[in-house]
């Protein structure tokens, strides 16, 4: 009891709850008044507008924000440095809406009037700006999808969930697999023109051409005319036995 009544989580949200009935009433002053003085204890922000639902849990707390329309669901876990923050300075619905059974991971950053399903989960430093499918995994900077509904899903059908959920896969990652498959492909063209440039190769293609020929008669006259011309010296030794 003494670590949960010591817990700066218990006290955010144990403030936020009163500031939040203020804020429903049209209060807005003295709510933001507690919502300020939470932040001012416990080192953590929550709007007094936001909706928080039932066993919401945050651990550590240091440096947590949430912002003004953020809705959160049930048995939610958040760790520090988590932001539910907007993209637009527009009075309407701009921050997120959490569904149940979620965990946050440190430093998540989930911005925009998007959905995050029940059963999600968001990876440690993740930037999330699109839907998150329920029953999945979100990693990376743009997030993106690594497990869903309990398994590992290939590149290709990662690419297109993420077109479908969170936008395009991350940029980096993408330069990366484009370079690597033009290396593969030049590769490819190099060894195709060393084989073609390989002089076995090329004998065997003159060979080939040669054999094709039917008929020699400049090479059959050259080789007469080489035997009629050629006269052994008298004083050569045809042996080779020495003079």
């Amino acid at each position: 009891m003494a670590e949960v009544l010591t817990y700066a989580g218990f006290w955010a949200l144990f403030y936020h709850r009163i500031a939040h009935s203020f804020y429903k009433r049209g209060w807005f002053y003295p709510a933001r008044v507690i919502s300020q003085w939470s932040r001012f204890l416990t080192n953590i922000e929550i709007h007094p507008g936001a909706t928080i639902g039932r066993r919401f849990f945050i651990d550590h707390g240091a440096g947590v924000v949430i912002g003004e329309t953020a809705v959160v669901g049930d048995d939610v876990l958040m760790y520090h440095q988590v932001t539910l923050g907007g993209t637009s300075l527009e009075r309407t619905k701009r921050h997120p809406t959490v569904g149940s059974n979620v965990l946050l991971g440190m430093g998540a950053k989930v911005l925009g009037n998007i959905t995050v399903g029940d059963g999600a989960r968001i990876g440690a430093n993740a930037v999330v700006t699109r839907d998150v499918p329920p029953n999945t995994s979100v990693v990376g900077v743009p997030g993106r999808i690594l497990i869903q509904d309990g398994k590992h899903i290939s590149e290709r059908s990662t690419q297109q969930v993420m077109d479908q959920a969170l936008g395009n896969a991350d940029p980096m990652g993408e330069i990366i697999r484009r370079s690597l498959q033009e290396i593969e492909d030049l590769k490819c063209r190099l060894e195709a023109i060393e084989e073609e440039q390989h002089p076995d190769r090329i004998l065997r293609a003159l060979d080939t051409v040669w054999n094709k020929i039917p008929e020699k008669p400049l090479l059959v006259q050259f080789d007469a005319m080489c035997a009629e011309s050629w006269q052994p010296c008298p004083d050569e030794n045809i042996s080779g036995s020495g003079i």
